[in-house]
């Protein structure tokens, strides 16, 4: 049962992998972003996307970590 997991996590991974590989190869064209302007460098979709990707997984996880922080001290200021 153990390995039927590994197996599993592996097969997901290189899926995964597949998908944003085939992603990447897919979306080269360049665009620049503005936000509030400010105009980014002329950049491939792929990567805008997967820096979008990558700057969303840091911090999402860092907010609930300040979010459990906080919990954490009014709960010990209330008990």
């Amino acid at each position: 049962m153990r390995n039927l997991k590994r197996v599993f996590v592996v097969v997901v991974c290189l899926l995964s992998v597949l998908a944003i590989l085939a992603f990447i190869l897919e979306n080269q064209e360049p665009v620049s972003l503005l936000f509030l302007g400010w105009a980014g460098p002329q950049l491939p979709v792929s990567v805008v996307a997967v820096l979008a990707l990558m700057i969303g997984l840091v911090i999402g996880p860092v907010l609930g970590w300040l979010l459990r922080l906080r919990g954490r001290a009014s709960r010990k200021s209330l008990g």
